[in-house]
């Protein structure tokens, strides 16, 4: 079963989180378990984000977080944040393609 991680955060160095998400893209290939991500900008609040993660499963979602570089990016990337931000751990319950 599909799995999705929704992270929600603010930040105002958004440049510098988008630079530190692509150098764990380059350290992290042939590794990551990760298939798709998708970054948005809250049109109504200024600098909150939402990042939307794919996962093929629960499992491989534990196996990526547990990465030595995932989590010294995700260490740096708190530091980068304001507040906390918020993890939703999603199970896929359907899926269609609209397409």
């Amino acid at each position: 079963m599909k799995f999705i991680q929704v992270i929600e955060y603010t930040t105002t160095r958004f440049e510098e989180v988008d630079k530190l998400v692509d150098g764990w893209v380059t350290v992290t290939k042939g590794r990551r378990t990760a298939t798709h991500a998708y970054t948005g900008l809250d049109r109504e609040t200024p600098d909150r984000y939402i990042d939307i993660v794919v996962f093929p499963s629960y499992e491989e979602a534990m196996r990526n977080n547990k990465l030595p570089e995932t989590m010294a990016m995700a260490e740096r990337w708190m530091k980068l944040c304001k507040g906390e931000p918020v993890f939703r751990n999603l199970d896929v319950v359907r899926e269609d393609n609209l397409a």
